[in-house]
């Protein structure tokens, strides 16, 4: 799957991906993937520039550490990333709502998908 496919979800599967605790760069990465069974391999350079946005806006904080010799930037959601991950979920309902009536032959107008 491409990185702009994802386009305004990203955000929120970062979040939710540091709602199961703190990990480092390249250990999102991975959860990524193996959550998506491989679908979402997404690039470095997908990845940390929206890290450093979610940063910004106070949803993740981040602390640099050294394992085996090596300088790793971990990162764990903050209280306000948990409304934020919260937010996003009750919108990606609503859209796949939405969408699913249009999308899913089986869904009657005027009902859920």
């Amino acid at each position: 799957m491409k990185a702009q496919a994802l386009h305004g979800h990203l955000d929120a599967l970062l979040l939710a991906v540091l709602e199961q605790g703190a990990l480092h760069g390249y250990a999102i990465i991975e959860a990524l993937r193996a959550r998506s069974d491989g679908s979402l391999d997404l690039p470095t350079g997908t990845i940390y520039p929206a890290l450093r946005r979610l940063e910004r806006a106070g949803h993740v904080a981040s602390t640099w550490s050294t394992v085996n010799g090596r300088e790793r930037r971990t990162y764990q959601l903050t209280d306000a990333g948990r409304r934020a991950l919260a937010g996003e979920r009750a919108g990606w309902h609503e859209f796949q709502q939405t969408v699913g009536r249009f999308l899913d032959p089986g869904s009657p107008p005027g009902t859920p998908a």
